[in-house]
């Protein structure tokens, strides 16, 4: 496998650059063989996905480690890929934006700093993943619960930076970051919020500090590497009640969502729950071939048997509410009397107190469970996101669904659909699975994700988070005053990192040596 050098980068500049980096986290830790470099490939790409192979990696076991990275990283002019454990599956995985950047993997940073009970905060280096802090939490009899995604293989950290979710009240990860330590560009280490005042005990408490609040800069940014994160944990409720609904219809989510939504907004639900299709159930638990072997998407009549088969309905919409069992039964009642305007069908009700086995409280219990989807159309399977956020209303909802729909089975794909609700928004999260092997098919899924991202822009809405293969067309889309906010991203980017070497084109923020890369 032929190194990938990166643009306007001599290979012996390379080279004396990595022969630097060795000199501060050890030769074992300079990664660059042809098997280390393809490790961090995208498992689920598009195709080879070798237009994002590493030219090396490079794994610091420390933030002073990090530092003295980053400044040789500007003295040899080499771009940088931090990741904390590369599992942003669906996403790009581990793999650079930019062809032949080195990895800055920080997954030998993974201590747990402190777990606070009282408080109900963690502190974390971005290598810990949510299999770490569970058992942490558990083994030492913690009452603090997690809020884990579907991929639970990954990073604490990263999936909080990339406004991951999770479906408890905690759910949207990124609100509930306060304090970050992060590593410059230059090279320079800060501490965010209350963190900018030596052993100040609010770090982990009061997310603004003092001025300008720089937390959310550093979501989805190339601005800086988080090597600490403080993050709000759950504490354990008295109780959970569980309520699960299948829903026949594709258009009963209209007035599932109109009846959820409001709930969520005023606090009766507090969770953010996932509602999802058929087809989750399906690739969940077998194969395309076990149920349709003919061109285009799945039929109907296909839909039915596994409706039946899996004793699901077209949407399958779980909620819990979390606290003192009587309050829990009172917003019980609240929704099941919302939805009994709309349908007889009872709700399925499963309960849990404090004490009882913990399995059954409906607490975020890491699993790779959900990642058995990407085999729904067997050979090397893939997934891919495309995640737009709409209004919190059915009519939203709807026609996002149907545009989304269309486009997904003209190119000949079946439609997984899920809708998280969330306080003021809804998430349209949808994923196409393909064989990487089938050249034919991976076309068909590019060709799909530029048709929605297009269509979706058109009809004003954004994606909020982005494969990297379509960063760019998704930076475009957001195209306010001429595209004002790209400017400003462009602005800060040259500002703080004017050699543009932290993780060039992340997000469509180009450094200025990188900007014709855009095109």
């Amino acid at each position: 496998m032929e190194r990938g050098v990166p643009p306007h980068i001599a290979a012996g500049r390379l080279d004396r650059a990595l022969q630097a980096f060795a000199g501060v986290v050890g030769k074992d830790w300079v990664l660059t063989s042809d098997e280390d470099r393809s490790t961090y490939l995208d498992v689920y790409a598009l195709g080879s996905g070798e237009e994002h192979l590493p030219s090396a990696a490079v794994a610091p076991a420390s933030a002073e480690e990090v530092q003295a990275i980053m400044r040789l990283a500007n003295e040899h002019r080499v771009p940088l890929w931090p990741i904390s454990r590369g599992k942003n599956f669906g996403y790009g995985g581990a793999a650079p934006r930019t062809l032949g950047a080195v990895v800055l993997d920080l997954g030998r940073m993974k201590r747990i700093l402190e777990v606070n009970e009282r408080f109900g905060y963690c502190l974390v280096e971005p290598g810990v993943g949510f299999f770490d802090l569970y058992e942490h939490l558990q083994s030492n009899n913690i009452p603090l619960w997690l809020s884990v995604p579907g991929n639970a293989w990954g990073s604490v950290t990263g999936n909080a930076l990339e406004r991951g979710f999770g479906p408890s009240p905690y759910g949207d990860h990124a609100s509930r970051i306060c304090g970050l330590e992060v590593v410059l560009p230059s090279g320079e280490l800060v501490r965010t919020g209350m963190g900018a005042m030596s052993n100040n005990p609010t770090w982990p408490l009061f997310r603004y500090g003092y001025g300008p609040s720089w937390d959310g800069l550093f979501q989805q940014s190339n601005l800086g590497v988080v090597t600490k994160m403080g993050l709000w944990l759950m504490p354990e409720p008295e109780a959970t009640l569980g309520l699960s609904i299948e829903l026949p219809n594709a258009d009963d989510i209209g007035w599932a969502l109109d009846e959820l939504c409001p709930l969520r907004m005023s606090g009766v639900l507090q969770q953010s729950p996932n509602i999802g299709n058929y087809l989750r159930s399906a690739a969940g638990r077998s194969q395309r071939s076990d149920w349709y072997s003919g061109p285009g998407a799945i039929p109907d009549s296909v839909i039915k048997d596994i409706q039946k088969a899996y004793n699901c309905g077209w949407w399958s919409i779980g909620l819990r509410l979390y606290g003192h069992p009587e309050v829990n039964e009172v917003n019980a009642r609240l929704i099941q009397a919302a939805f009994a305007k709309h349908t007889d069908q009872p709700f399925k009700i499963t309960r849990w107190h404090k004490g009882e086995p913990f399995a059954a409280s409906g607490a975020g219990i890491p699993s790779v469970f959900p990642l058995q989807i990407v085999n729904w159309q067997g050979g090397r399977g893939g997934h891919i996101g495309f995640s737009p956020v709409l209004p919190p209303s059915g009519d939203h909802a709807l026609g996002q669904l149907h545009r989304a729909q269309k486009i997904v089975r003209e190119h000949g794909f079946d439609f997984y659909g899920s809708f998280t609700v969330n306080d003021r928004y809804i998430n349209h999260v949808n994923m196409l699975f393909y064989n990487r092997d089938d050249a034919e098919m991976v076309g068909r899924v590019r060709q799909a994700l530029k048709v929605l991202i297009a269509d979706t822009a058109a009809a004003g809405y954004g994606e909020y988070r982005a494969h990297i293969d379509f960063m760019d067309e998704v930076a475009d889309s957001f195209d306010f005053n001429d595209h004002a906010q790209r400017r400003l991203n462009e602005t800060l980017k040259d500002a703080l990192d004017p050699n543009g070497i932290l993780a060039p084109g992340k997000q469509g923020v180009w450094p200025k040596a990188y900007r014709g890369s855009r095109a």
